[in-house]
C-alpha cells in the first residue's frame, strides 16, 4: 500500500485551525484515517463500503459508508494525517483504488458518490481542500494581557475578548463605537462614537433622537407617550383608551385561543399516543399476551412512566449504553417501587412483529444472572422498557474505581466472569437466540454477594435470518472487528466483546487508553512475545495463581480471534471458567456483601487511562492497531 502522509504547521503564527468551521474528513471504501498532533492520535474516523453499498451511495451524505467526518479539538495549530495499514485498498483495487483524508471546511464540502471509487475528490479540489482559519493575539488571556505594556487593545473605547479557539485574545470596539480597536486613541480611525441618529435603519427611533457618547436617546414628542425605541408614540388619551380596550379584547381572545390550543394539544398527544402504540406493534403485543395468557408482563401507560422518571429528568439517569438511556423509576406500581426504565434509541417500524415477539421472549427469560424484564410502554416516540432495579455497582466500578483489593480477588473475578458467561450462553441457546450486541463491564451489574446480572439488552432485535445491520452498534474498544467490516452481528460478536471484559479482569486496564491504544491488540502482541505477565494486575499475580492466569489469558485470546469461526462458543467459555474457578486455592470463604463497593474510589485513579501503576512494560508493547471506532450517525 502506497501512502502519502502530510501535515500542516501553523505554530509560531497567530493562526489556528477553526474547530467550528472544519471537519476531519476521510473518503474511501477501506479507510481508517487518524489526525495526529505531535505524534499522538487526537481523533479519527473510519469509512467502509462493499460492492452492494456503491449503488446506494447518496450525494451529500457522509455518514460512514464511503465517507466519514468528525470534529477536531480546539486550539490546533498543527496536524498530520496518517492511515491505518490494517485498512487498505489492496483487495478492492478495481473498485476503490485510493483513500483520502484531509481537514476540510465543512460548509464547502459536499460528498459526491463517485468520490469513493475514483480520484474525483482529489481532482475537484486540485489536491488542496479549503479550510477555515481562526486567529488570535499571543497565548495569554485578557486578564493577563491587560497588565502588560504591550497590550494591543489600545483604542480608548475598545475591549478585550478571549479567543474561543485556544489561547490568546482579540480586540473589539465597545458597544456604541466602531473603528479599529488596535489604533491609538488620537488616530481618527480608532474606535469612535457611532451617531445612531444618522443610521435610522440600523438604530430605529420612532420619536425624537438625540445622540450620546456610546449610545443614543429616543423619546416621544410632547403630548404623546409610549416606547419610541420599539414603536410609534400614542397621540392623546382617546387613543390610549381605545388601545387599552383593544388590549383587553385581544387578551380575552388570546386566553380563549390558548385554551383552544391546549385542547388541540391534548387531543394531539392522545392521538400520537395511539399512533405510537400502533406503530410499535402495541395491538399485536396485546393480542399475543392474551393468547399466551402472559400476566407477568405489563403494559404501562405513558403518564405512569413520566411520573416515575419525573418526565425523564436528567438527574434520574443511571446509565447510558449503545442501545438506550436508563433512568431510575420510583413508585411505578405497588409491586415495583424501584425500577430501571430504559428509553431505546430509535425503532425500525418495519420490524414491529419481530420486536413484539422479542418482548414476549425476553419477558419469559428467567435466569438468576439476567436482569428481569418487567414490562414496557409503547406510547412514546421509541419503545420504553421496564426492568428490575439492581441497586449496586457495576463490574466496571469494581475493577477500575473502588480501592479495596480484598473484594477484588481472583476468586471473585472468576465468579463474576463465569456467571456472566453462563447468562450470555443462556441467551444464545434459546430457540430464538438473543444477541446482546453491547457486551462490556458497564453492562454487568453486581448484586449482593457479587452475583452477576447482565443488563442493557432488549432494544435490539432477535437475531434475524441474515443477521445484517446497516449501522454499527456497540461501544468503542469492545467492537468485534469482523462485525465492523461486515455489519453482521453474531453470537461470536458477543464472544469477542466478552474477551475484552476478561482482559479487564486480568489487567485492570480499560479497553482503550487516552492515546486510543487497544488493550486487546497490546495483550495479544504480548502473548505472542511471551511477556503477557507484565500486563497482569499485581493484585492477583503470585505463584499460586500462575497456572490459572495462564489458562484465563489463553481463553481471552481465543475469544479475541480475528475470525468468528476460531472463537469458542459462550457455553464452552462458561464451562472453562467454572473449571478454572474450582482450582482457585486462595482467598476462599464467605463473600462479603456488595455494599462494600460503596467505598469511595481512589482520587488518584484515572479510569480513562489503562491502569495506574508501573506502565514501563506496558508501553513497550504498544502497537498502533485497528481501533473499534463508533460510527456517528
Amino acid at each position: 500500500m502506497d501512502v502519502t502522509a502530510w501535515g500542516l504547521d501553523l505554530r509560531d503564527t497567530p493562526y489556528r485551525l477553526s474547530d467550528f468551521g472544519n471537519k476531519f474528513t476521510a473518503v474511501g471504501c477501506e479507510t481508517l484515517a487518524y489526525l495526529e498532533v505531535d505524534g499522538k492520535l487526537t481523533t479519527g474516523c473510519v469509512a467502509t463500503c462493499q460492492a452492494d453499498d456503491l449503488v446506494g451511495l447518496t450525494d451529500g451524505v457522509c455518514s460512514g459508508i464511503g465517507c466519514c467526518q468528525t470534529a477536531i479539538p480546539k486550539g490546533l495549530q498543527y496536524y498530520q494525517v496518517t492511515f491505518d495499514s490494517g485498512f487498505n485498498t489492496t483487495e478492492i483495487y478495481n473498485m476503490s483504488r485510493c483513500s483520502y483524508a484531509a481537514l476540510v471546511e465543512a460548509s464547502s464540502f459536499n460528498f459526491s458518490a463517485n468520490y469513493s471509487t475514483s480520484s474525483a475528490f482529489n481532482d475537484y479540489f486540485g489536491g488542496q481542500a479549503p479550510l477555515l482559519m481562526d486567529w488570535a493575539i499571543g497565548n495569554e488571556t485578557c486578564e493577563v494581557a491587560r497588565e502588560k505594556s504591550n497590550h494591543t487593545c489600545i483604542s480608548r473605547n475598545s475591549e478585550c475578548v478571549n479567543s474561543h479557539n485556544g489561547p490568546g485574545y482579540i480586540c473589539n470596539c465597545s458597544k456604541g463605537f466602531h473603528g479599529n480597536p488596535y489604533l491609538k486613541p488620537e488616530d481618527p480611525d480608532s474606535c469612535q462614537d457611532i451617531d445612531e441618529c444618522k443610521e435610522p435603519n440600523k438604530y430605529p427611533c420612532y420619536g425624537k433622537c438625540r445622540n450620546k457618547y456610546g449610545g443614543y436617546h429616543c423619546t416621544c414628542p410632547f403630548g404623546t407617550r409610549g416606547n419610541a425605541y420599539s414603536g410609534p408614540c400614542d397621540r392623546g388619551l382617546a387613543i390610549g383608551i381605545c388601545a387599552s380596550l383593544l388590549v383587553a379584547l385581544t387578551s380575552l381572545l388570546g386566553i380563549e385561543w390558548i385554551k383552544y390550543k391546549q385542547r388541540i394539544k391534548r387531543q394531539d398527544i392522545m392521538r400520537k399516543r395511539g399512533e405510537y402504540f400502533h406503530l410499535h406493534g402495541g395491538q399485536l403485543l396485546t393480542d399475543m399476551m392474551s393468547i399466551e395468557n402472559n400476566i407477568s408482563f405489563k403494559l404501562y401507560d405513558r403518564d405512569e412512566i413520566e411520573l416515575a422518571t419525573k418526565g425523564f429528568d436528567k438527574t434520574s439517569i443511571i446509565g447510558e449504553g449503545g442501545q438506550g438511556t436508563v433512568f431510575k423509576g420510583y413508585n411505578l406500581d405497588q409491586v415495583n417501587n424501584l425500577v430501571a426504565i430504559k428509553k431505546c434509541k430509535g425503532f425500525d417500524e418495519n420490524s414491529r412483529t419481530e420486536f413484539t415477539q422479542e418482548l414476549l421472549i425476553l419477558s419469559r427469560v428467567n435466569h438468576e444472572n439476567i436482569v428481569k424484564l418487567i414490562g414496557c410502554c409503547l406510547q412514546f416516540e421509541v419503545p420504553v422498557l421496564v426492568y428490575e432495579f439492581v441497586p449496586n455497582k457495576t463490574l466496571h466500578y469494581l475493577i477500575h474505581s473502588q480501592n479495596d483489593p480484598s473484594i477484588r480477588t481472583l476468586e471473585i473475578r472468576l465468579k463474576v466472569a463465569a456467571e456472566s458467561a453462563e447468562a450470555f450462553s443462556y441467551l444464545h441457546s434459546l430457540d430464538h437466540p438473543i444477541l446482546h450486541g453491547d457486551v462490556k463491564s458497564m453492562n454487568i451489574l453486581l448484586s449482593n454477594n457479587f452475583i452477576a446480572k447482565i443488563s442493557d439488552f432488549g432494544c435490539s432485535k432477535i437475531r434475524a435470518a441474515d443477521g445484517h445491520d446497516d449501522v454499527v452498534k456497540g461501544t468503542i474498544g469492545y467492537l468485534d472487528p469482523e462485525y465492523l467490516l461486515k455489519f453482521e452481528l453474531t453470537d461470536k460478536s458477543d464472544v469477542y466483546s466478552f474477551g475484552v471484559v476478561l482482559l479487564e479482569l486480568l489487567t485492570r486496564r480499560t479497553p482503550l487508553s487516552k492515546q486510543k491504544v487497544s488493550l486487546a491488540s497490546v495483550f495479544q502482541e504480548a502473548m505472542k512475545e511471551g511477556q503477557f505477565l507484565e500486563l497482569i494486575d499485581t493484585e492477583i499475580l503470585h505463584e499460586d495463581n500462575m497456572r490459572l492466569i495462564n489458562d484465563l489469558a489463553r481463553l481471552a485470546c481465543q475469544c479475541l480471534a480475528m475470525t468468528s469461526e476460531s472463537r469458542p462458543t459462550m457455553s464452552m467459555i462458561a464451562e472453562e471458567l467454572r473449571r478454572i474457578e474450582k482450582q482457585v486455592q486462595h482467598h476462599r470463604g464467605v463473600l462479603t456483601s456488595i455494599s462494600s463497593l460503596s467505598l469511595s474510589a481512589s482520587s488518584a485513579t484515572d479510569v480513562s487511562e489503562h491502569f495506574t501503576g508501573d506502565t514501563n512494560d506496558y508501553d513497550s508493547h504498544r502497537r498502533v492497531a485497528a481501533m473499534s471506532i463508533e460510527f456517528a450517525r
